[in-house]
């Protein structure tokens, strides 16, 4: 079938063959089935009904490209993307309750065992549809939850077919908190080490230069061009002002490191910068890149102006560090979560759509509280603020928003799971900037430590 019989396909299922109230099994038959078509994949790269591998889990479809060798429908093993289907009648507008309760659903699907290759998940009831993008354990939303017709569905199902056929390698993560002192700089480059110890390619960018600590503290001296030069002047290749950083394995002659695009010079060398960029032009800067690492990584600094709002704009998901005995890091990590992300999110959706792109912004991981000694009482004081924080912003009428997830990833109405990640206090860890190694690099407790988190977060 040609592309104008696939598009014509496609635009009848919505405009003359579908139903209003059609059932999930209608929807599959009939617009599904077209869909799938559209994107390619044929009915051997197809598997209905495909087990996850989580308990009698199974997702309504799996869809992989079949080689030569490997026709994905007969092997049934490493899909790439996961489609769950629900009837027209399923509400899966944003933010309802069908919607919310099918998202959970999806990201449950997609970190099963059977599933750890998948790459995306569609969820659609053939009047709305949202791609979700896969990275790890990163699950992060690929496009808005899109109301589609027969007059957008082809301009729809071609951005996702787009993203689908040409993905990003990386997964851009921006350290955040708008708060200073919460150790954003030393949970970047450990959390970068670690990941090389997995043999991840990993890019870190000092984006805070009024401080420069992630370059002091890896002692790397910029030459020329600098960063300076490369945002301010686009003829500057990104590539000539990155740094790789090495150290040898003790006990083998393996090498292990990450590369690095340092700050130079006075902060008042970067006064103009904010006069002569706008804020997504880091992004641009690292969109090159995306291909040629696993994880980018970005330190931004504690305040919300050009630097910070840059680094944020330029990531797929944000890290939060805080600490249980600051309370104003708690604070100031809500406000990220329910007012600077969001605002993010706005611009970037405002950018794809006058670039005619779908996209839906930088979301927040759960945050984690950071290398500090914590009593029993003191946790007890955290989690009364937290709760604070949490019922606040459910009860704000004018801006309501659902904190819970982001403090307590584990809470559900069945278990009121309130643990939240901690990176232990560890004087290796905290000391480790006056050695300009990674403390995991050097020290067997902290590289556990390290390892506990990016699998919290990252490694599936």
């Amino acid at each position: 079938m040609d592309s104008a019989a696939k598009n014509q396909a496609l635009v009848d299922a919505l405009a003359k063959n579908l139903p209003e109230d059609a059932s999930e099994a209608q929807v599959n038959q009939i617009f599904a089935s077209e869909l799938f078509k559209f994107l390619g994949f044929e009915l051997n790269e197809q598997i209905p009904s495909f087990p996850t591998g989580s308990g009698t889990d199974a997702v309504d479809y799996a869809l992989r490209h079949s080689t030569e060798n490997d026709i994905f429908s007969q092997t049934k093993t490493n899909p790439d993307i996961l489609v769950e289907l629900k009837a027209r009648n399923v509400n899966l507008a944003p933010d309802s309750t069908q919607y919310k309760k099918t998202v959970v659903q999806i990201k449950r699907y997609l970190l099963a065992e059977n599933c750890q290759t998948v790459k995306w998940g569609i969820i659609t009831n053939a009047n709305h549809i949202q791609l979700f993008r896969k990275h790890g354990k990163v699950i992060h939303p690929a496009t808005v939850c899109l109301e589609i017709n027969p007059e957008n569905i082809i301009k729809i199902a071609t951005s996702i077919k787009e993203k689908i056929d040409k993905p990003k390698k990386a997964l851009t993560v921006a350290v955040y908190n708008n708060k200073g002192g919460v150790g954003k700089t030393t949970t970047t480059v450990n959390t970068a080490a670690t990941l090389s110890l997995y043999n991840k390619k990993v890019l870190i960018v000092d984006f805070d230069p009024n401080q420069r600590d992630l370059t002091n503290s890896l002692a790397i001296k910029p030459g020329t061009p600098t960063f300076y030069d490369c945002l301010v002047d686009k003829n500057i290749n990104v590539t000539d002002v990155i740094y790789p950083y090495r150290r040898n394995n003790r006990g083998s002659k393996k090498s292990f490191g990450f590369d690095v695009i340092p700050v130079h010079g006075k902060l008042g060398d970067w006064d103009d910068v904010a006069q002569k960029i706008t804020f997504d032009r880091l992004s641009k800067l690292l969109d090159t890149l995306k291909n040629s690492y696993d994880y980018i990584i970005i330190d931004a600094p504690p305040n919300w102006r050009i630097f910070s709002v840059s680094a944020v704009y330029a990531a797929d998901v944000v890290l939060i560090p805080a600490k249980h005995n600051n309370l104003f890091s708690l604070e100031n990590a809500a406000i990220a979560i329910k007012e600077y992300i969001p605002a993010v999110q706005k611009a970037r959706r405002k950018d794809a759509a006058r670039r005619k792109h779908e996209d839906f912004g930088p979301v927040a991981l759960p945050i984690f509280l950071n290398g500090e000694r914590m009593t029993d009482a003191q946790k007890k004081v955290a989690k009364s603020y937290i709760n604070k924080l949490i019922r606040e912003a459910q009860e704000n009428s004018n801006h309501q928003f659902a904190l819970r997830p982001y403090f307590y990833p584990r809470y559900t109405a069945a278990n009121k799971n309130t643990d939240i990640f901690e990176l232990p206090n560890y004087a290796s860890i905290a000391n480790s900037a006056f050695s300009h190694i990674p403390a995991v690099y050097k020290d067997k407790i902290a590289k556990g430590y390290y390892i506990n988190l990016v699998k919290e977060y990252f490694l599936q």
